[in-house]
């Protein structure tokens, strides 16, 4: 039966804009809303600028417009738990993507998930946990560690909240600024962590806190610069899919890591339903778990849905309805690629408002996918530090990302800029 789902997206990146692209494939999608949207989610989708931390606006934007689906895009509603919210106040007549509180921990504390990790035998890195009055303990456990040495706010940190020290003296320098609020609340307790050696890549899965499907892996380029240098981002571009995950690898990640996340859920009794990211890293042949996310990654959900094949729609409707055993989601065996403009200046202090030009048209295959745009006076302007995401797919990864690359050179405003090496070491 065609056209039966009204449904609501909450969020307004590239992230986004990519998944809303996705359902609008499905003939079961009646209306695509979206809060907040942006230029390009409103092609798709009725957006509404409602604030994603009123949590009673939303609820009744719900009743009032019979939406049976609720779509949780980013981090930060789920950390402020608006699926509780919905949940209390919608009870069983909305399907909602998203975890509450409880799974959200495992996201939006870093000790939590550490601790999670732990007690359920999940490989992951040696660590201890510090707050500010433990500042002299935290500088002797880091003059007991080899170097590098991993810093991690507990909270979120919109993706920059993770450090990397060559030294011990730029480890305790550092400590000393994340304890005193460089991170804001994020930074109350600090993870130290090993550091691991090896290659980062990412899997996701669907899941309804008992069965699971999994979606496209993928790898995305964290730093500002090229070969990886510079600053963390919120990410710079992805690869889908990663070449080295070989049947090998992959069982040993739905064994040693997704399986026993689901059953540590089912253990504690924590409710999920939603998606789980595993930032995982590849140290000579065995996977280990980096982070978890209680949502698609950005920017690899950009690469990722133009190798879905199944209908994401029907992936939604069963994880809500008890049958996700019963769904089998195909991909294209094709390579996607994605390439993100960013503000100049950006992750540091970045202008806004930058006209954006030459940006409708693109190869086949090849789409524009918008994180900081806005409609000003009429004209398509910046307005945050990741602008526009440029995907394509094609048989080869070199001819997607060259794609996405004739797509960077050719958009234009003050400040652009991009890297160039997206796909570097996957050679």
């Amino acid at each position: 039966m065609n056209g039966r789902y009204k449904v609501l997206l909450l969020g307004s990146g590239g992230r986004e804009h990519s998944i809303a692209w996705k359902l609008n494939q499905s003939p079961d999608l009646e209306k695509l809303f979206c809060i907040p949207g942006n230029p390009g989610i409103s092609e798709l989708a009725e957006c509404h600028q409602i604030s994603l931390q009123n949590h009673s606006e939303i609820t009744q934007f719900i009743s009032k417009n019979e939406i049976q689906l609720v779509i949780c895009g980013p981090e930060a509603p789920l950390a402020d738990g608006l699926m509780n919210h919905l949940s209390e106040s919608l009870g069983n007549t909305c399907i909602l993507i998203g975890p509450k509180l409880s799974g959200a921990r495992l996201e939006s504390s870093k000790n939590f998930s550490k601790e999670f990790m732990f007690r359920h035998n999940i490989p992951t890195a040696a660590y201890k946990t510090f707050r500010k009055e433990q500042l002299s303990e935290a500088k002797e456990f880091i003059l007991s560690m080899k170097t590098p040495i991993v810093l991690k706010a507990d909270g979120l940190a919109a993706g920059k909240g993770v450090l990397i020290c060559q030294s011990h003296n730029e480890a305790i320098e550092e400590i000393e600024l994340m304890l005193d609020g460089k991170f804001g609340e994020a930074s109350e307790q600090v993870v130290i962590e090993e550091f691991l050696s090896g290659i980062e890549f990412s899997s996701f899965i669907l899941t309804d806190g008992k069965y699971y499907v999994e979606l496209p892996d993928a790898k995305d380029y964290k730093r500002i610069g090229e070969k990886d240098t510079g600053l963390n981002t919120g990410g710079m571009g992805s690869i889908s899919p990663v070449h080295f995950i070989d049947n090998i690898l992959r069982e040993k990640i739905r064994n040693r890591i997704i399986n026993p996340t689901i059953e540590g859920l089912q253990k504690e009794n924590i409710p999920y339903q939603g998606f789980i990211f595993f930032g995982l890293i590849n140290v000579n042949g065995d996977p280990f778990v980096i982070e978890y996310n209680c949502r698609l990654g950005d920017p690899e959900t950009e690469s990722i849905m133009l190798r879905i094949k199944s209908d994401l729609l029907q992936a939604f409707i069963a994880c809500g309805s008890g049958t996700l055993n019963d769904y089998s989601m195909s991909t294209h065996d094709h390579y996607a690629a994605t390439v993100f403009l960013v503000s100049g200046g950006y992750p540091d202090n970045f202008e806004k408002g930058k006209e954006i030009f030459n940006y409708k048209d693109c190869p086949e295959d090849s789409y524009i996918f918008h994180a900081g745009t806005q409609i000003k006076d009429g004209k398509l302007v910046t307005s945050g530090g990741r602008v526009i995401a440029l995907s394509s797919i094609s048989k080869t990864k070199d001819q997607a990302i060259q794609k996405s690359l004739y797509m960077a050179k050719q958009i234009q405003y003050d400040g652009k800029y991009y890297r160039k090496d997206i796909g570097f070491d996957l050679e």
